[in-house]
């Protein structure tokens, strides 16, 4: 049985943004990766803002318009390929033309992943193999939610910007690989195939599928914004990675900005929000 998202607008945990979306239809489920179930990269913005100023400016001191404009491309991008985002800066640099060594977009890509993956690895090697270890690095209740569409038969991917190998690497630290099977795909520099838009497009027509039997769920305008171009139901969601759970307002305007259905700040009532997607 099918409703409509008018019907659910005294439920607490989940915000309606759309009252005409229509639930519980969904057989294939699409996941961002990275804030959305994984935080163990939280942070990384704090690590590619100053970054970016720091190329396009060089010798020159942080200029306040040029860290705005900064600030403001790396929010509306995430969730897109790192490598684009390293190709705008390197058209930035040369637009600017401050810097005395402009690098190219593969070059700049190096010096980001080496300045996160500081953190990252750290982050990592909290984990002792205990269940309560590697759920203290997910947004709250995201194990949950993944296992229990896994188990209702509902196909699952995960689509990433980040790069495929540390996709890999740390949903299998996190325990959740084995329910996404082959269907993972981060970042490959040589090549598109695996953008956001075009796992959705693949996936509607391989499977034959009416826009509400696919669910993309993200805390990203860009899987949002592919999710709605295409028919499919958006679910936004805007957890505080800090916390892992509770609402970030930022990210909340940010999915409604690009067309969020429905908004969830965490994934700790997983089984109302499996019946409500799946029925």
């Amino acid at each position: 049985m099918t409703r409509r998202g008018s019907a659910l607008a005294e439920l607490s945990w989940l915000e309606v943004i759309n009252p005409d979306v229509r639930l519980g239809a969904v057989k294939h489920a699409v996941f961002d990766f990275d804030g959305t179930i994984s935080v163990i990269r939280q942070g990384w913005e704090n690590v590619m803002i100053p970054l970016m100023v720091e190329m396009i400016c060089g010798e020159h001191p942080p200029d306040p318009a040029i860290e705005a404009e900064v600030a403001k491309y790396v929010d509306r991008s995430t969730g897109i390929l790192t490598i684009k985002q390293m190709q705008w800066l390197e058209e930035a640099v040369v637009r600017y033309g401050l810097s005395a060594s402009p690098r190219t977009a593969r070059e700049y890509k190096h010096i980001y992943n080496e300045r996160l993956l500081g953190p990252v690895r750290e982050r990592m090697r909290t984990m002792d193999g205990s269940a309560a270890a590697r759920d203290s690095l997910m947004v709250a209740g995201a194990r949950a939610l993944v296992q229990g569409l896994h188990e209702r038969g509902i196909a699952l991917y995960l689509a990433s910007g980040t790069d495929h190998v540390y996709v890999v690497e740390e949903a299998t630290a996190l325990d959740v690989v084995h329910c996404f099977g082959e269907h993972i795909h981060g970042a490959r520099d040589n090549t598109e195939a695996d953008t956001k838009g075009r796992i959705i497009q693949r996936i509607l027509e391989q499977n034959n599928l009416r826009g509400e039997e696919l669910v993309v769920i993200g805390d990203g305008p860009v899987e949002i914004r592919q999710a709605k171009a295409r028919g499919a139901v958006a679910l936004g969601v805007a957890a505080d990675e800090v916390q892992r759970q509770g609402m970030n307002p930022r990210k909340r305007k940010r999915v409604i900005e690009a067309g969020a259905d429905l908004i969830v700040t965490d994934f700790t009532h997983h089984r109302d929000l499996i019946d409500l997607l799946a029925g």
